[in-house]
């Protein structure tokens, strides 16, 4: 996922993150400048799903505009199951193959 705060901020003319941070403020949403910075200039890690929601109010959006999808960044699952285990200090599952009438295992396709 890509975070595009910035880019929808300045499409509705919000050009600094204290003019952002105060319309946040005026809806609930009390936010430091230290986190707001990371926020306006940055990739977060998380987010809070109701500060999203006051971020989507204030900038009159939906999500999708502040979290853009990056599909060619996603391993694909097979290779994710592995990456996960092995992470995690397991080996992991073996592929089973059905085994052929002949008592051999088919080749894989």
């Amino acid at each position: 996922m890509k975070w595009n705060l910035r880019l929808a901020a300045a499409n509705r003319g919000i050009w600094k993150a204290s003019e952002l941070q105060r319309m946040l403020a005026e809806r609930g949403l009390v936010m430091s400048a230290g986190k707001l910075s990371g926020l306006w200039s940055g990739q977060p890690n998380s987010i809070k799903l109701d500060e999203l929601e006051v971020f989507c109010a204030v900038l009159d959006c939906g999500p999708e505009e502040l979290l853009i999808r990056e599909p060619e960044t996603v391993t694909p699952q097979a290779d994710a199951d592995v990456n996960v285990a092995t992470a995690a200090g397991q080996t992991p599952s073996p592929v089973i193959r059905p085994r052929s009438p002949h008592g051999r295992s088919k080749p894989p396709l």
